[in-house]
């Protein structure tokens, strides 16, 4: 009985662990250059994955942690998939050889950095709205507009190439409208499931995806602005993102 009680005190504390290993490879990535940043993004995703799973484990059962994978991790690969062979939802574009090998012309780090992104979106729509409609929509956006910092680095570092970047947003030349559309619509489908996955189970113990939503907001902020000279994407990325981060960070200051 002690062991049993050891272990799970134990595994309450590896989403922390894992949250704060991410937000340190994060502080990382704009200090380093060449082959050390290609691997150092990769390894974000997968820290940043696993405490988003570790996190569902452990807040919502072991059912949660697979359901988690399931929704985000397996639709976002396929969407991929038809992305570069078509074009469809984002536009046409193709991936570089800076993430690895690829399956079907896509990375599978990639999956990854969808469910990177979905649970603390989703988990911050539950902590700002009630009711299934807002949450879906409010989730949505959380997980969409982070797009707005992370598709200008990612082509910036040479991740991934559009064949039309344009139209475009004003400052943002190498990404199109197209990709920002696409997202939300992918986005919409992703943040549906996983909040039907998540009324299965009470809210409890949501401070680690929390925590890292409000930080993706804040260190690429600084991030694309002070070190990778993005400074349009950096505000874009501040206003849409704002929506909810800002919201979510006075909620969370409230007694």
């Amino acid at each position: 009985m002690a062991d049993d009680l050891l272990i799970r005190r134990r595994l309450q504390v590896l989403p922390a662990l894992l949250a704060a290993t991410a937000v340190v490879l994060q502080i990382a990535y704009p200090l380093t250059h060449g082959l050390a940043r290609d691997r150092l993004t990769v390894g974000i995703v997968l820290v940043f994955a696993a405490a988003g799973v570790a996190h569902a484990a452990t807040s919502r059962g072991p059912a949660g942690a697979v359901g988690l994978l399931a929704v985000t991790a397996v639709p976002g690969f396929a969407v991929e998939v038809l992305g570069v062979h078509t074009g469809v939802p984002f536009g046409s574009y193709h991936y570089g050889s800076s993430l690895g090998g690829q399956v079907l012309g896509v990375p599978p780090v990639i999956a990854l950095a969808w469910t990177m992104l979905a649970w603390p979106a989703a988990i911050a729509a539950r902590h700002l709205v009630r009711g299934p409609v807002p949450r879906v929509v409010v989730g949505a956006w959380a997980l969409a507009s982070a797009d707005l910092f992370l598709d200008p680095q990612m082509v910036a570092a040479h991740r991934w190439t559009w064949a039309a970047p344009a139209p475009h947003l004003p400052g943002v030349p190498d990404v199109p409208l197209t990709d920002y559309a696409g997202w939300f619509a992918v986005a919409l489908l992703l943040s549906a499931a996983l909040q039907a996955l998540l009324n299965r189970t009470p809210d409890a113990g949501d401070a680690v995806p929390i925590a890292l939503y409000l930080w993706l907001y804040l260190g690429w902020i600084v991030a694309l602005a002070v070190f990778l000279g993005l400074g349009a994407a950096a505000a874009w990325g501040a206003v849409g993102m704002g929506v909810v981060a800002v919201p979510l960070a006075i909620t969370c200051r409230r007694p």
